[in-house]
Parts: C-alpha cells; structure tokens; sequence
C-alpha cells in the first residue's frame, strides 16, 4: 500500500476534525435558534424578560464556540461545509 493511500489516522487529526463537525453542527443549529427568535422578536410574542434571555443565551454560545474555534485553530469559514452541487452548508454573511 502506497503512502498516499493511508489514512491519516493521527490522534490530533482525528480530534480536531471531530470538533470541526461538531462545531458546525451547533453553528447550524445556533444559526436557526437566531433565525426563530428574530422571527418572534419582531411579531411581538416574546416578553422582555425573554428577550433578553434569548439574546444573552446566543451571545454566551457565540463566545464559547469562538473560544472552541481557537483552541482548535479553526475559523468560522471552516465551518461551512461545501456539499458541492448543493452549495455550501451555512449562508454567507
């Protein structure tokens, strides 16, 4: 077998595409929680007190990731999964 067909099976590897997937996972999902409560800010149905709630909960999410992001040497953009014909994972901002 040649070298350029093994895997690259080196624990760091491994670990940091591990939290590469993960992390997109919850970018997704962070990016949808955003989306929905937008959608409920604007048409009234959220109190205040919720609101802020929503608001500080996401920033408190953004920080971690972002801290995650850089234990691990990895920028937003590496996140967006290209899933070819389809485009990629995440929306551009």
């Amino acid at each position: 077998m040649s070298a350029r067909n093994r895997l690259d099976l080196e624990p760091d590897t491994v670990e940091r595409d591990l939290v590469k997937l993960v992390l997109t996972v919850v970018e997704l999902l962070r990016q949808l929680m955003e989306r929905q409560a937008v959608r409920r800010f604007d048409t009234g149905d959220l109190s205040e007190e919720q609101e802020e709630r929503i608001g500080l909960t996401l920033m408190l999410l953004e920080d971690r990731m972002a801290e995650l992001r850089n234990r691990y040497g990895l920028r937003p953009e590496d996140l967006n999964l290209d899933l070819g014909p389809l485009g990629p994972l995440l929306p551009r901002d």
